[in-house]
């Protein structure tokens, strides 16, 4: 077989594989990731989905259930997300937003399901359990 078609079959089967990983990410339990939700359409890739990569900058990892009171946080610091997600909706923070949320006792409910497992870089397992929504 010809060097260039093995070179060729490796990076197509690589690309594949990773691809399958990318899309296969898990939650804070290590099981397959909940969807967190698709009205308002949520997630770094507008998928549903708090999935993440490389791409995001912000970490956008934490399924949350938006609150009148993080809502006005978030805007106070600079990020306002009024025209996109309203009280009682969930959406996908950045880990770190979530954190600043928490220290300044504001913090809104975790779906833990959908939640990614990248979260854990950044916020206590224990918090977010803390301030599950409960089911």
């Amino acid at each position: 077989m010809n060097i260039c078609l093995l070179i060729l079959l490796f990076i197509l089967m690589f690309s594949f594989i990773y691809e399958t990983y990318e899309n296969c990410q898990l939650n804070i339990y290590n099981k397959k990731l909940n969807i967190c939700s698709q009205q308002p359409l949520t997630g770094f890739y507008r998928d549903g989905y708090c999935n993440t990569d490389k791409e995001d900058k912000g970490t956008h990892t934490v399924c949350a259930e938006m609150t009148k009171e993080f809502l006005n946080f978030t805007k106070e610091n600079g990020n306002n997300l009024d025209s996109v997600v309203k009280p009682g909706e969930k959406w996908c923070l950045c880990a770190m937003r979530w954190q600043e949320a928490l220290n300044n006792k504001v913090q809104p409910k975790v779906d833990l399901n959908a939640t990614n497992l990248k979260t854990l870089q950044y916020n206590n397992i224990k918090d977010l359990e803390a301030n599950a929504i409960k089911t």
